[in-house]
């Protein structure tokens, strides 16, 4: 570290220890009672214990998704947990500041091991904790002053009372971390991924194995918790490495806005339009990653090329020779996605004109199809489709709903479901996307719709394990358009509705 930048930590550590002096005066003429009731209420609720302790913090409410995890943390003494939060969310706050103390003043012994993705990053993390304990008023005056001198050094310190605390970089040697009788508790990995390390696959294995075969087994008590707070914003981290590895592990997800209308998760602190603006900043892709723990897969067998190449210009929609609507169904929305892809054929090529996959029910599905068909001009046609293996009473009842609503038919036809494996007819869109007869709507480039349908091609590859229905949905709409090319190829003057007017129509 440079003398400037140590000279800047310094000046920020004194500032910080000075807001928080501020922020934390005291009743010194209350009354036993009212002192001891108080910290029998933070001992109990996290929420409070936040709100008077760190009111330099708290400068919004506390979130229930913080209170939960408190809760966890504090009722298992093995837990392993991925706090797997996005950013802004204050994962780092939480995890290295606010649960350590929580667990002290409930009487629990804490050796807190704080790794970061170096030594002197880890350092600073913990000045944060180390401040709270030397300058702020409330903890003193409740639980005692806890500066021990000659054991209060940057990345190392020791209180008086029960706590014990040490900076480490990632695959640092643990051996023998020990004070007197007490080893680590608490393990806290915090920020490990960088933009380094997602480009170093066999630095993620070497430190995700450093964390199972060194760091944990550092702690040999009856207490041994471990946290790993982390955002998910690259296809491959260490945080998901663990993850795969150890399913057993929490994992405990938090998105910042992850609707479409982009609410934030935590009302109390961010405004409604706060988190549309940040999309409008940086765009979806980043903002998803960032902020909604959803990366963009690098894909091995469709590519980011593939899409960066299909974007063009749309043509008018009446010189379509056909275009197709192909719904992909998911009854309730929670798991799978609901998927409809508006395909066009026009002068040999597949044109993406718009498209809706969102985790919503059937009847947004629904809704999104005849919004989309009332604006068509009168002279254009789409022609729905659904396959026959999704075809039952809920979803009969879902379309007469819809129907008596709008006071028109989609005339959605119901079609054999394909007998090939499903991978198979997947990749058959692969040498479409090589010749560049893909086309994508260029309107639709930033739009959640089309990126989450792109997301959800780029993870297909033999064994996949990533949503399909988007894809499935292309594929579908893609041979659709591909038989009528061929059929038009024989006979030019064939009629565009006549072809695909599906006896089995509803």
């Amino acid at each position: 570290m440079s003398k400037l930048t140590e000279k800047q930590a310094i000046e920020r550590w004194m500032a910080h220890r000075e807001q928080i002096m501020h922020h934390t005066t005291v009743n010194r003429l209350e009354s036993p009672f009212d002192k001891q009731a108080r910290i029998d209420r933070a001992r109990r609720d996290f929420a409070f214990f936040v709100e008077h302790y760190f009111p330099h913090y708290a400068t919004s409410g506390t979130p229930d998704f913080h209170i939960d995890l408190a809760r966890r943390v504090k009722a298992d003494p093995l837990i392993k947990c991925l706090v797997r939060w996005g950013r802004g969310l204050a994962k780092s706050v939480v995890c290295d500041v606010f649960l350590p103390i929580w667990l002290w003043i409930n009487g629990e012994s804490v050796y807190l091991v704080l790794v970061g993705n170096t030594e002197d990053k880890a350092k600073d993390l913990l000045s944060d904790l180390q401040a709270e304990f030397k300058s702020n008023q409330r903890l003193c005056w409740d639980f005692g002053e806890q500066v021990v001198r000659g054991s209060w050094m940057k990345g190392s310190f020791s209180c008086k009372e029960r706590f014990v605390a040490r900076a480490i970089g990632m695959g640092q040697d643990v051996r023998g971390l020990r004070q007197r009788g007490l080893r680590p508790t608490l393990c806290i990995c915090d920020d490990l991924e960088d933009k380094e390390t997602i480009k170093n696959p066999t630095r993620q294995d070497e430190t995700a194995y450093w964390i199972r075969s060194s760091l944990i087994p550092t702690m040999d008590g009856p207490v041994r918790r471990f946290l790993m707070p982390n955002n998910n914003f690259a296809p491959r981290t260490i945080q998901g490495q663990l993850e795969q590895a150890l399913p057993s592990w929490l994992v405990h997800r938090v998105d910042a806005a992850p609707g479409p209308d982009r609410k934030p998760r935590w009302e109390s602190k961010y405004p409604e339009d706060y988190y549309r603006q940040i999309e409008q900043e940086i765009g979806t892709i980043a903002f998803d990653a960032e902020y909604n723990n959803r990366p963009m897969i690098e894909g091995k067998i469709f590519t980011a090329d593939h899409i960066d190449r299909a974007w063009v210009p749309l043509p008018k929609l009446s010189a379509f020779e056909f275009i197709v609507g192909r719904w992909d169904p998911a009854y309730s929305g929670k798991n799978d996605y609901n998927a409809v892809r508006v395909w066009g054929l026009y002068k040999h090529n597949f044109y993406l004109i718009d498209c809706f996959v969102r985790q919503r029910k059937m009847n947004d599905a629904l809704d999104w199809m005849h919004r989309y068909n009332q604006q068509l001009p009168p002279s254009v046609m789409v022609h729905w489709r659904v396959e026959s293996q999704f075809w039952n009473d809920p979803m009969r009842s879902a379309i007469e709903e819809k129907e008596a609503a709008y006071g028109n038919s989609l005339n959605i036809a119901v079609v054999p479901t394909p007998k090939t494996r499903k991978l198979d007819r997947l990749m058959s869109m692969f040498p479409y996307y090589e010749n560049g007869r893909i086309r994508y709507n260029e309107a639709g480039r930033h739009s959640p719709d089309f990126i989450e349908g792109n997301r959800q091609l780029l993870g297909i590859e033999p064994g996949y394990r990533t949503h399909d229905d988007s894809p499935d949905a292309d594929e579908r709409a893609v041979a659709d358009l591909s038989e009528m090319d061929r059929v038009m190829a024989f006979t030019p003057r064939i009629s565009r509705s006549t072809h695909f007017n599906n006896r089995n129509s509803y």
